[in-house]
Parts: C-alpha cells; structure tokens; sequence
C-alpha cells in the first residue's frame, strides 16, 4: 500500500524554519497499528493523519501523533493541516477569508484561512476549550531541573499550569540571557513534575532586544518524546490565556507576538490573541504562516 504525504514547515515564511509536520491528507486505509510507527519514522515533533469528518457540516478530523503518544489536541498540527489541505486545493479558497472546521480529540477546532490568489497565506484557529488554571511548583524547584539559579526566576509572573486542551507550565526568566542558558535535566524535571498535570515546561523572557516582538520562548517536553520544540500552538494558546488571566482588560481583544525555536536554529513566530467578556476569557486564538517543503510516498 502507498500513501501521499506532504512535509511542511509551521510558523513561519521561510523553508528550514518554524516547525516541521508531516501531513496524510488520506489516512483512512492507513491500518491504525502503522500510525504511531510512520510518526516515529518521520522523528518530527508531531505528524498529522487526517480523515473524513464524523460531521458531514465539519471539514476534516485530523488525528495527531508526537513519537511518544497521540494527543487531543496541538496547535501546529492543526494549522499546518490546514494549510496542506488549501495548498492542494482539497479546501476551496474563492474569497480572500475562509474557515473551516477540523474535528480533534478535544471536540472542533475552527481555522481561518487567509489567501491571496488562492493561496494560503496566514491561519489561525481558535482553540476548542477555554483555558483552564491548575496548580504548579514553586519556581525555584523549575529553575533546579532547568540548570538555572534561583537568581534566574521572574517572579513578577505567577508560576502555573494553563490548558485548553493539553496542560502546559509556564514560567518567567528574567533575560534572555537566561532563557539561552536552559539545560533540562530530565531525571529532575520528572520528579519535580510527576505529581502535577503536566511535565511539558514552557518558559519565558520579555523580549529585549526586538520592540515588535513581546516574548521569546522555550517549550521542553521530553516525558512525550519531544526534548525542545521549535513552535509550540497548543501551548501558545493556553499562554494566551495565562497572560490574558493578568491583564486588568474586562472587554475587548488582546494581542500578543512570541517567538520560538531561536535556539534550535529554527525561527518560529507565532500570534496570539485572547477575547475577554465582562472579565472572562471567551476565547484565545493562535496564527501564523507556513510552507511546503516536500511531497512524498509512504510504502507500507
């Protein structure tokens, strides 16, 4: 049996950066058994299988896979499935916005699809679930397996475990000379973290050196097969939330710019958005742009 596949690189505009997802455009005779090894054969951080949605009113279900576990929900899988799916022509692009809906473990996920001439150029999508808060560790715990001083922690933002959909941890270093400095020791990261609902660490700098970019970040989840990821959407979402949860706004659109993968050698950027109604998070949304690298035949 031969199956197409597309390689594409997510969160930015140039080849060789952002991050790196195979796409299946047509997995459904792909025998189950086969999708955790076709992940593991690829060694991307993610790989997405996409199917015919359960709901004829939705578009596609797409199932996603890292090398250690399938998950329900990821934010650059999502979108570089999408922009697959419109770069082929399996999405019509006949107005300069369109949005679909893909069906994820984590129920459906609306993407926007911003084209010029037919072609995708910008997608973003709103996460299925409104962020939820839970309890971490104290700081200077995380900057032990970090290979960090306790000097190194910015305490000016709260410690915590923010999910809409896959829990993340978030915390604050105080430069990016910090930030450059993480060495993750997995053997402490795993008792530190073994107890809470998460062991995927997202860390954080204010941006010092760029005026048009808010944060630089690291996202760490080795316990999942992942040691660094280049650009992490479903945690970028959830961050979304964390910021939004501290901003003082009651109504209205907030916006923030990250970056990620600089270290890795792998730009990424990604933009963030969070709704706020009468105080509350209503909705967080993550975009950006990708590209095709290459196409393929799988033989199994």
């Amino acid at each position: 049996m031969k199956f197409k596949y597309y390689t594409c690189d997510v969160f930015t505009e140039k080849r060789f950066g952002g991050n790196q997802l195979a796409v299946f455009p047509s997995a459904e005779h792909i025998p189950e058994k086969f999708l955790p090894a076709i992940t593991k054969e690829f060694n991307f951080s993610e790989t997405a299988f996409i199917y015919p949605p359960q709901n004829t009113a939705h578009t596609k279900r797409v199932r996603i896979f890292t090398p250690g576990a399938e998950l329900p929900f990821a934010g650059h899988p999502t979108i570089g499935a999408a922009f697959v799916l419109a770069a082929i022509g399996e999405i019509s692009l006949e107005a300069e916005e369109t949005t679909i809906v893909l069906e994820e473990g984590v129920g459906s996920v609306p993407v926007k699809i911003i084209s010029k001439n037919r072609t995708p150029e910008f997608l973003q999508l709103t996460a299925a679930k409104r962020p939820e808060f839970f309890s971490a560790p104290d700081g200077k715990a995380i900057m032990e397996f970090l290979s960090l001083s306790a000097n190194d922690w910015n305490d000016n933002y709260p410690v915590q475990i923010v999910s809409c959909g896959v829990p993340f941890l978030f915390v604050s270093v105080t430069s990016l000379e910090a930030l450059r400095r993480i060495s993750v020791n997995v053997q402490k990261l795993d008792q530190t973290l073994r107890n809470y609902s998460s062991q995927d660490v997202f860390v954080f700098a204010e941006q010092e050196e760029q005026s048009h970019v808010d944060f630089r970040v690291r996202m760490f989840a080795p316990v999942m097969g992942i040691p660094e990821d280049p650009a992490t959407g479903s945690a970028a979402a959830s961050f979304a939330g964390y910021l939004a949860q501290q901003n003082s706004l009651y109504n209205g659109t907030l916006q923030w710019k990250i970056e990620q993968g600089i270290e890795m050698g792998r730009p990424s950027q990604l933009f963030l958005e969070a709704e706020k109604a009468n105080g509350t998070i209503s909705a967080t949304r993550v975009g950006g742009s990708a590209v095709l690298v290459c196409e393929g035949i799988l033989e199994i």
